[in-house]
């Protein structure tokens, strides 16, 4: 079976149970990340060496970062399906993918710490304003792209990029900001919630 080792409360673990379930692939989750189980110690860091979440063992094999675990589930599980067989389509579908761990979702942090969390060390109002002016840039590209397919980000079809920039998308509604008007993206809002398994993890914590 495979197992998750992270927190319901990381978007990162959250991306690899909404994977695991879209899939139909079983798997046993174990609490790890603070403040449940410190995961800076040397059981957790022979894993994972950032002492991050989440990291899966899968038949003895260990991989962890997030969007290399989304992009594997599909290879292992998904593919036709929510990784595409076609190769550039793929492509396509890892583009977004990087995109929104280095630009979507790199922006987003500093507000959720700020304003839900109330992270100590997150109360910088100049860093928060422009955390918040980068993640509406980048917003307003997904806005053009889903826009442009009338559906999900890569095309037509759901794939594990939706699940990562879903719950970065989630995130963007529930923050206390000023947001712009963003009807594509509030309509894709509205297409990846309708996913069940998206829907349980949307509210299993606060994003």
């Amino acid at each position: 079976m495979l197992k998750i080792l992270g927190r319901v409360t990381s978007i990162n673990v959250r991306k690899v149970t909404w994977a695991a379930a879209e899939m139909g692939v079983p798997c046993e989750r174990t609490d790890w990340g603070l403040p449940l189980r410190d995961p800076k110690v040397p059981e957790f860091l022979a894993l994972n060496p950032n002492g991050q979440v989440p990291v899966i063992i899968d038949d003895g094999f260990v991989l962890w970062e997030s969007n290399a675990i989304l992009l594997y589930l599909g290879e292992k599980y998904g593919r036709g399906g929510v990784l595409p067989a076609d190769i550039q389509q793929r492509a396509l579908v890892q583009q977004w993918l990087v995109w929104q761990a280095t630009e979507l979702g790199a922006y987003s942090g500093y507000p959720v710490h700020a304003l839900i969390r109330k992270t100590p060390g997150y109360e910088d109002p100049a860093r928060l304003a422009d955390a918040i002016a980068r993640w509406t840039r980048t917003m307003e590209i997904l806005e053009a792209q889903v826009a442009k397919t009338g559906a999900f980000i890569a095309g037509d079809a759901f794939s594990v990029a939706d699940i990562a920039i879903g719950l970065t998308v989630h995130r963007w509604f529930s923050v206390p900001i000023e947001r712009v008007a963003l009807p594509a993206v509030e309509d894709y809002y509205e297409r990846v919630k309708a996913r069940p398994a998206g829907a349980e993890v949307m509210t299993a914590a606060t994003p």
